[in-house]
């Protein structure tokens, strides 16, 4: 069949992209309409339409489908994996199942031979079957399968091993499991997942990734019980570390090249009651984009803090909990203020991002590198800019204050809760109250909150009852009286979310501040004086992106702490 000739006759292709693809047919392997949805020129949802008008096979949207998950075991796994087919359900003594390729009629043959059974195709996207694959079958599936057929003693012992020869014998099976490894990462890269746990539990392994700030448990087949210590071991090996010491903690690097993309992975390995956890923190770089204001401030609050990283001198904190995105603020200012004429230097534990035209210093504690004795050789290095990837201490609190002292902008982070607890943190380190209040110019506190996804999410009106004292209602009647809430859509995998979006609560060291600071006030005190000056809080700021239609209520109330009436 001409499936060509057929789009253009459907007006989805025109004969000059035939051409195109008929001239690349040698160079991108594939059915030449695969071909064009890979290259983003008409949707496989068309194609599987026109197909099936076509040749008079049925269309399914396989993620809502109903599927009868007792048919999974009538096939082997290997015939699902090989030619990406999905049983969907019995009908009148046959077995439906969907495929994205109808002409593949060995496939069908192949299953009908092995079943005993009249197969029946309908035709169903190739994204929705590997979910279906993935989802009901786990992660690496086809490869544990692959691994139980071919499987050798050696793998099953590798925790007996004497440490001496651990190496080597791991070494000797590494091949075995480096592609169920690589499929777990590969995985969490495509799902845009910013952490992965490998955790030992009682009943066997459990894979969760942190995809948006929350933890989604990730199908895997039982069988892969069997590899758990080969993969710990796999990953070890690939991050430098010790497999023969299972008993004490350790830490990691792991660097990537994922479809044209670096990924630094930073792994931690801890002891645990039923044996060793790994969590591996996955840093893409290629993804990223350090971009202020794509970060989520409005153009008020852009305006405000881009006066104060321009600034040429004093003191710039970022607060808030890991996984906030304070590092991701910080590099967008300074990438942001970053010119020929000014020498921008950091030190970070550790450097998550490479930035060009910016040095930056992995700090060493082990060796005596801490961040307080890596900023006295920066002062000496002749900076305008100085990052200091966080103030843990006295020593660091001290060698900030007096680097803003001498002329330099210091940006830096804490953690605190909130904006104006900065300053009475500052001063709980040991510094005189005086110096906080003369060098700081200003604190962030940020939180991130997930993203609606704008395909599908749903409008609704709220009833009173159903949110908080503090919700601002006046402000959402101007808006239109309607807030969003999820649906899930294909574009983000049934979730209802895509993405984050940081809040923000910009605490500017007003003269009325200042002078709170310097009396040893408390953060309560700076906190009403910052108010009054006009500062949002991290959950009115929140609610203005819930009315925006930009996240919901439900996000509002899990990230922020409601304002006091």
């Amino acid at each position: 069949m001409d499936t060509g000739a057929l789009l253009v006759r459907r007006g989805l292709l025109t004969d000059a992209q035939i051409a195109q693809l008929q001239e690349a047919e040698n160079g991108e392997l594939g059915r030449i309409e695969m071909v064009a949805v890979d290259r983003g020129w008409v949707g496989e949802d068309e194609v599987l339409s026109a197909l099936g008008d076509e040749i008079g096979v049925d269309v399914i949207d396989l993620e809502h489908a109903e599927v009868d998950l007792s048919l999974i075991n009538e096939f082997p796994q290997r015939l699902i994996h090989r030619y990406d087919l999905f049983p969907v359900r019995r009908d009148n003594g046959s077995i439906v199942v969907a495929t994205s390729n109808p002409f593949d009629l060995y496939a069908l043959d192949e299953l009908a031979n092995h079943t005993g059974r009249h197969i029946e195709p309908v035709l169903a996207e190739r994204r929705q079957i590997a979910e279906r694959i993935k989802n009901h079958l786990g992660v690496g599936s086809e490869t544990v399968e692959g691994l139980l057929a071919a499987r050798q003693d050696e793998i099953q012992l590798l925790e007996d091993i004497e440490a001496g020869d651990a190496e080597l014998a791991e070494e000797a099976q590494e091949a075995s499991v480096v592609r169920l490894v690589n499929e777990i990462l590969l995985e969490a890269v495509e799902t845009r997942a910013s952490d992965v746990h490998i955790e030992s539990q009682g009943t066997g392994i459990k894979i969760r990734y942190r995809i948006d700030g929350i933890l989604h448990a990730q199908p895997v087949p039982p069988e892969i019980n069997h590899f758990h210590a080969a993969i710990i071991s796999r990953l070890k090996i690939m991050a430098r570390l010790n497999i023969a010491e299972k008993r004490l903690p350790q830490d990691g690097r792991i660097k990537l090249r994922v479809s044209g993309r670096e990924v630094d992975v930073r792994v931690s390995v801890i002891p645990m009651i039923h044996g060793e956890s790994i969590v591996m923190r996955l840093l893409d770089k290629g993804a990223m984009e350090f971009s202020l204001t794509k970060l989520g401030m409005d153009a008020e609050l852009y305006e405000k803090f881009s006066q104060f990283i321009h600034m040429p001198h004093g003191i710039v904190l970022v607060t808030g909990p890991t996984g906030s995105g304070k590092t991701t603020t910080l590099y967008s200012s300074l990438l942001e203020i970053k010119s020929e004429d000014t020498k921008i230097i950091t030190t970070e534990d550790p450097v998550e991002y490479q930035l060009e035209g910016i040095n930056q210093i992995q700090v060493h504690p082990k060796i005596g590198l801490t961040f307080a004795q890596s900023l006295r050789s920066i002062l000496r290095h002749d900076p305008d800019v100085v990052l200091v990837g966080e103030i843990r201490d006295h020593e660091t609190a001290e060698n900030a204050i007096q680097a803003a002292l001498t002329g330099h902008l210091v940006f830096s982070t804490l953690h605190t809760n909130d904006a104006p607890s900065a300053y009475t943190r500052l001063v709980d380190m040991g510094i005189e109250p005086f110096l906080v209040a003369s060098t700081i110019e200003a604190v962030m506190a940020q939180r991130l909150v997930r993203r609606l996804c704008q395909e599908c999410r749903r409008p609704y009106r709220p009833d009173r009852d159903d949110l908080p004292q503090d919700f601002p209602w006046a402000e959402l009647e101007e808006h239109g009286g309607q807030l969003y809430e999820p649906t899930g859509c294909r574009k983000c995998r049934e979730i209802g979310f895509a993405g984050r979006q940081g809040i923000f609560e910009l605490c500017p060291t007003t003269d009325s501040v200042r002078q709170l600071a310097h009396d040893r006030a408390s953060s309560w005190d700076i906190r009403q004086a910052a108010l009054k000056d006009g500062m949002l809080t991290l959950r009115q700021d929140a609610w203005k992106k819930a009315i925006a239609g930009i996240t919901t209520v439900d996000e509002v109330l899990r990230v922020t702490k409601g304002d006091a009436l």
